[in-house]
């Protein structure tokens, strides 16, 4: 009488178990960039909407540097960030800084503590943007 297999042998448990540990090795850092992306993002979109209200203040009075302050109503803080902090440049006003920081608790160590600073120049209408960010998770529109 032959008798019929039940169950699994031990060898084939531990191929499984290596199976999944491989797998869990190359997915758990690629979720920590994931996730560093996710949380760097957060003050790009926060600064993307200060962009048209700052221009719009300064553009109304540029003689007056407090064009350059944080519009009524306006976001400056959040999840991942410590603040945003408005600057005015030159005098008469010449342009507008906002420097939004990261908080150093909480955050991933790619984002924990830096910086995204956004310049507008009267001049030119433009914003520029920089950045201490790791390369990996910058927008590439941000030097």
């Amino acid at each position: 009488m032959k008798q019929l297999q039940k169950g699994f042998t031990l060898i084939e448990l531990m191929i499984v178990v290596a199976i999944i540990g491989i797998l869990a090795a190359v997915a758990i850092p690629a979720y920590q960039d994931y996730i560093a992306k996710a949380q760097a993002t957060e003050a790009f979109s926060l600064l993307d909407g200060l962009k048209t209200p700052i221009a719009e203040q300064i553009s109304n009075d540029s003689s007056n540097p407090g064009g350059c302050i944080s519009p009524p109503g306006a976001v400056t803080g959040g999840k991942y960030l410590a603040g945003i902090v408005f600057t005015p440049a030159g005098t008469p006003l010449t342009g507008c800084t906002l420097v939004a920081t990261y908080q150093t608790a909480g955050v991933n160590a790619k984002v924990s503590a830096k910086k995204v600073s956004m310049a507008y120049t009267i001049v030119d209408g433009a914003w520029a943007c920089t950045s201490d960010l790791d390369a990996s998770v910058k927008p590439k529109s941000c030097i």
